[in-house]
């Protein structure tokens, strides 16, 4: 396995009014390609922060993070938009997809913003719906759904740029314990036959013990780092 990510002493400090918090203390870590990593953390350990700092979407006050060799802190936004695009898939708790718009258009949208024909975006957008086992539901709207095929949608919109890396910030939160080991099966499926890179946020243990490692913060600091030599294997969907 080649490195996707390296992260080198990174501090963020946030300012509110004349108090600073410290949410990362120096955090030093390296992902391989095709790692399935759990983070684990209280609320205010410093999991989110670090996880909007992969994403590109915040900035390190110090330190360095590198994503296949690239320094977001030498891009503009609009490059960092770029790259968000390219390389990186979002899955949130709260799924994010459009109520008005089918399943099938939630998942051409990232395709839309990087200028994709709209028969490339249709074929590309199918096959990543079909990925996540919703072949044929993709005219059907959010509301016609049930959270566990909205999180699916969510997923497959965030695989149709086939990214580098795969964010989950706790992509189980709104779903029965079923559903959630149905969306583990996908995660695992997609991370052991298609190589995909996921790093997931997860509170709950038994959620991190589908992954092949489990990384667990406090204050700001990693305090365990370890392989799961033994993950869990999901049933649900095949």
């Amino acid at each position: 396995m080649d490195s996707l990510i390296q992260v080198r002493d990174l501090v963020k400090v946030y300012s509110l009014g004349e108090m600073d918090v410290r949410a990362l203390r120096g955090i030093s870590v390296s992902m391989e390609r095709g790692e399935f990593v759990a983070i684990m953390g209280a609320s205010g350990s410093g999991k989110s922060t670090f996880m909007n700092i992969l994403g590109f979407l915040d900035r390190p006050t110090s330190g360095q993070y590198l994503l296949e060799g690239i320094n977001g802190e030498r891009l503009s936004r609009d490059e960092l938009a770029e790259i968000r695009n390219r390389k990186i898939g979002f899955v949130f708790q709260g799924f994010n997809l459009l109520s008005r718009t089918s399943a099938l258009e939630n998942v051409e949208l990232p395709l839309t913003y990087a200028g994709a024909q709209t028969s490339k975006r249709k074929e590309m957008a199918q096959k990543a719906l079909t990925e996540v086992g919703l072949k044929g539901r993709g005219h059907h709207h959010p509301s016609q759904l049930s959270g566990g095929e909205q999180q699916r949608v969510a997923i497959a919109r965030a695989l149709v740029n086939q990214p580098s890396i795969l964010l989950a910030d706790e992509p189980t939160g709104n779903l029965d314990s079923k559903t959630s080991e149905e969306i583990m099966s996908i995660f695992q499926r997609l991370n052991r036959e298609l190589g995909i890179t996921i790093i997931m946020i997860t509170h709950e243990p038994d959620i991190a013990s589908f992954a092949k490692r489990n990384i667990l913060f406090k204050d700001g600091k990693i305090v365990d780092d370890h392989k799961n030599s033994a993950p869990t294997i999901a049933g649900g969907w095949k």
